[in-house]
């Protein structure tokens, strides 16, 4: 998921208007640009950050510590409140906030193309999961006040078994259910932004 957010921080390293790094820009989604030109001094330690976030959570898709489940799962949870607060404590909560929501919005875009994130399409209620595990990844940190890195992975890992993040709900073949628990057929699902998939804590077995 945050391999869309790097490319486009890279301009950042040095004038935005330098023809390799303007082109770069450009093939940013609508929100990522506007977000980056709200914070063209903030962008390179975001895209910093993000490669750093991606890189941590393909870790734990191999842990025995999570459930493995990098699209839905607590994996995906994982990446989101990791990235949120190490992008609170890097660039301020309130610039974290809307580099998150900025790729929310690009994701529904993405839908709009019916393009895939992650090996499935986005939806909303994967969006849903997203700004929430974001908000709580935002409230783990401080701006300004750096924690060791293994120390915030296992206080977000803490924060996953207490139920505190959100995960879809699946059966234990990676099904999607509803929250009565019915198998929700896939073919139901393509081309629907909006679905009857379930949120649940990220405790739920």
């Amino acid at each position: 998921m945050l391999k869309y957010v790097l490319w486009g921080f890279l301009f950042c390293s040095s004038s935005l208007f330098a023809q390799s790094n303007w082109k770069k820009f450009q093939s940013l989604s609508g929100p990522k640009r506007t977000w980056v030109l709200f914070h063209p001094f903030k962008a390179k330690r975001a895209f910093l950050i993000s490669k750093e976030a991606q890189r941590v959570a393909d870790s734990m898709k191999t842990s025995p510590l999570l459930d493995k489940d990098p699209s839905g799962g607590q994996v995906d949870a994982f990446r989101h409140a990791y990235w949120m607060a190490r992008l609170n404590e890097e660039i301020s909560e309130s610039a974290a906030r809307s580099l998150g929501k900025a790729h929310e919005k690009e994701n529904h875009q993405t839908f709009k193309k019916r393009k895939l994130e992650d090996g499935i399409f986005p939806d909303e209620i994967s969006s849903t999961m997203d700004l929430f595990n974001n908000e709580v990844g935002l409230k783990l940190t401080l701006t300004g006040k750096k924690r060791s890195k293994q120390g915030l992975i296992y206080k977000i890992i803490n924060a996953i078994y207490q139920g505190r993040l959100k995960v879809i709900k699946k059966d234990k073949n990676g099904n999607f259910l509803t929250c009565s628990g019915n198998k929700i057929k896939p073919e139901s699902l393509q081309g629907k932004w909006k679905n009857n998939k379930c949120l649940v804590p990220s405790n739920t077995e």
